[in-house]
């Protein structure tokens, strides 16, 4: 940290512009400060509102989450306040929500260990937390999570969405024929794609699946992002119902999201080593993206 620099929530300040803020206004920054703290570390005085549950909005890694998360943070109104994008384990209820990838059953990369996930799945079977799960294909998932570590192994960029990194789907088409390969290593969980980036494995396509119907039987509310591109304001609804939160829904213009439902459909058509992988799957993985609602 560079001198004279103090971090509050979140936020940098300049030590000038702490020094120039009102006495009331400090007092106040510092109490959100100590607030923000004691619900990272579990304390008791964690801020709960009227009745509210602890609320987790968790996807698995390349899901659409951080769309849900734009939805929430806009337009809950006063109990967005509460709102961190990481997952913390709070013994009974509470008004926070967090949001994060976590797994249920395979330890992972980038996601909430199975250990924690479960702690915290005690307190939404005993009523004090809610679960919302954001699911999408798992193909298209597929798609998005290799495009997604192969950027960032290779160049350190952290990416928003495949559009960053082909100006259309033939280009897409076109890197994962020359690469597939590769693409079938990161499917499979190969250690070797890691290789040059040392830490615990990422989900082989088949675990991702699993891990899917696993969080789909834990569940509060389920959400499809495909469901989203269709009428976003009517799932969006399901998660102010869900939070008994208080929002005027007549007031909101809710925004679909920006990616492509259902992308793995051209690619398969385009790419038929993708189209051939797609149908060597194993019976039991074809099963599950089955009762997950897809196919």
């Amino acid at each position: 940290m560079k001198p004279y620099q103090c971090w509050v929530s979140d936020t940098k300040f300049s030590f000038i512009k702490w020094k120039n803020r009102p006495p009331l206004k400090r007092l106040s920054v510092v109490r959100t400060a100590v607030r923000d703290h004691m619900a990272d570390w579990g304390l008791k005085d964690v801020p709960r509102l009227r009745n509210d549950r602890t609320t987790y909005i968790v996807g698995l890694f390349g899901t659409g989450r951080w769309y849900i998360n734009e939805l929430v943070t806009r337009n809950l109104g006063d109990r967005a306040a509460f709102f961190r994008d990481k997952i913390r384990f709070q013994p009974g209820p509470t008004s926070m929500i967090y949001s994060g990838h976590a797994t249920i059953r395979h330890v992972s990369r980038a996601q909430t260990l199975p250990a924690v996930t479960n702690r915290i799945l005690e307190t939404v079977r005993s009523g004090f937390a809610d679960w919302i799960f954001v699911l999408r294909h798992p193909l298209d998932s597929l798609l998005t999570n290799w495009i997604w570590w192969r950027s960032y192994i290779r160049d350190r960029k952290m990416i928003a969405g495949i559009s960053e990194i082909y100006q259309n789907s033939n280009d897409l088409n076109v890197d994962l024929e020359h690469n597939f390969l590769e693409f079938k290593a990161f499917a499979e969980g190969d250690p070797d794609f890691f290789a040059a980036d040392k830490g615990l494995p990422f989900l082989s396509f088949t675990e991702f699946v699993e891990e899917t119907e696993l969080h789909l039987k834990s569940a509060t509310l389920a959400l499809r992002l495909e469901d989203f591109a269709t009428d976003p304001l009517a799932e969006f609804s399901k998660i102010i119902q869900v939070m008994s939160a208080d929002v005027n829904l007549r007031r909101l213009q809710v925004a679909p999201p920006m990616t492509k439902p259902y992308r793995f459909l051209t690619v398969k058509e385009q790419v038929p080593r993708f189209r051939d992988f797609i149908d060597a799957l194993n019976p039991e993985t074809k099963r599950r993206i089955g009762t997950i609602g897809y196919w």
